[in-house]
């Protein structure tokens, strides 16, 4: 096989692939074995049929466009690493030359990994970002943690916002019943806004065991189109009233939780809060400090390289629904949106998140930085303690390409923290 490359204008690349007859043969004679049980010749066993006659009767090139499909990926994955450049997108096919007793040619237009050329990066200035938690911040969290641990007590008393009863209601248009407007025993906390609206509000001041009614009108825009826009009556009975007690902060509190006071308890909230504060403003820096960089360089980034990204991404959301039992034709259904919807969304930000990197690559040439073999080392375990796996485990399962992309990223992070540590804030 050989390769020849023709640059194109946008860090686009053209490459000729020349994949010799001996070689194409082979493909030729795998297609064979796929395709042959599928053949039907009066006076042969169904996949009996010898390749010799099949070509004969249809044509020595019968088998050629699945020999191509064959030959394509394998000479595709070849070249990429054999031609010298960083391809950064999925390949457009073109088959050149397809014919018995030629090589079998073809070309892969792609995208190469585009190089910025940078402006300033070196103390570039952005807005300075708070860090600072607050006491009334540290509270809240506190407070957070109280609800998290209420009980729902049981009260007599008429019923008053926030609180939760158990109830029966059965709903009716015009003195008729409709589908799905029946409930007994319902869990409903007043002002969570789950039932229809005015609904709720209709309950406060109720007593458990009182019948009593309540009427509303259904949304114009509700989801079941026979009910939109109609005025219903509901005959409700409350059997329960509850209402929300939170524990006290105290050391028993405190003790539930795993601490010895309540001194000790809101110092560990404190400090929990401080690093989380502490890492967003680190986010949000080193988004302005790349912003910033990406606004000061020139680069010509690939429409192709962009396209394959989001791709990428939008096959991992498939990949998360999938797990959850959701298929994305199933996602599209229930969202009213398209596939092409969805990469036309998702575009702009995989172009950002390029453009970031693409700039980081050009600041650790630019400072000359590397990975050594201890910090390849380093990320690989970190990468087989979130797989929970063994970093010798996993390193065994990697080969030369995965290490150069864990490589990489290494070096992008680098030169993140480089720029960003010299970033002033104003």
């Amino acid at each position: 096989m050989s390769v020849s490359l023709e640059k194109l204008e946008h860090n686009m690349a053209k490459l000729t692939i020349t994949v010799a007859d001996e070689d194409f043969e082979k493909a030729v004679e795998k297609a064979y074995k796929k395709e042959k049980n599928r053949i039907n010749i009066p006076g042969f066993r169904k996949g009996k049929v010898a390749r010799q006659v099949i070509e004969k009767m249809y044509g020595k090139d019968f088998f050629y466009g699945e020999a191509a499909n064959i030959a394509i990926p394998e000479a595709w994955e070849k070249a990429f690493d054999e031609c010298g450049e960083e391809i950064v997108s999925s390949p457009e096919i073109d088959v050149v030359q397809l014919e018995a007793g030629k090589p079998f040619i073809f070309t892969a237009v792609a995208a190469l990994n585009p190089e910025a050329k940078l402006g300033k990066y070196k103390g570039v200035q952005i807005e300075k970002i708070d860090a600072e938690l607050s006491d009334a911040e540290v509270d809240e969290a506190v407070e957070k943690e109280r609800e998290a641990q209420a009980r729902m007590v049981a009260v007599e008393r008429p019923v008053k916002d926030g609180d939760q009863v158990i109830l029966d209601y059965e709903g009716s248009i015009d003195g008729v019943a409709f589908e799905g407007g029946k409930g007994e025993n319902h869990p409903l906390t007043i002002g969570s806004g789950s039932f229809i609206p005015g609904f709720e509000e209709q309950i406060i001041g109720k007593k458990a065991e009182e019948d009593f009614d309540v009427k509303v009108t259904f949304p114009e825009d509700y989801h079941a189109t026979e009910l939109a826009g109609k005025e219903a009556v509901f005959a409700c009975r409350i059997h329960e009233v509850k209402e929300k007690q939170l524990p006290e902060l105290n050391d028993d509190f405190a003790d539930d939780a795993g601490f010895d006071s309540i001194e000790d308890y809101k110092k560990d909230i404190r400090e929990k809060l401080e690093k989380k504060k502490a890492d967003e403003a680190r986010a949000k820096k080193e988004t302005a400090v790349v912003e910033k960089i990406v606004e000061e360089a020139e680069m010509d980034i690939p429409e192709a390289m962009v396209k394959t990204e989001a791709r990428r991404s939008l096959d991992q959301y498939a990949q998360q629904l999938r797990m959850q039992g959701l298929s994305m034709e199933q996602y599209y259904m229930f969202s009213g949106t398209t596939e092409e919807q969805m990469m036309e969304k998702t575009m702009p930000n995989v172009e950002k998140n390029i453009k970031g990197r693409v700039a980081l690559e050009a600041v650790a040439k630019a400072e000359k930085l590397e990975v050594t073999d201890e910090e390849l080392e380093e990320e690989i375990k970190k990468t087989a303690e979130d797989y929970r796996m063994k970093p010798e485990d996993l390193k065994e399962m990697m080969g030369e390409s995965e290490k150069k992309l864990i490589r990489k990223d290494v070096l992008i992070k680098k030169a993140l923290d480089f720029v960003v540590d010299h970033a002033k804030e104003k």
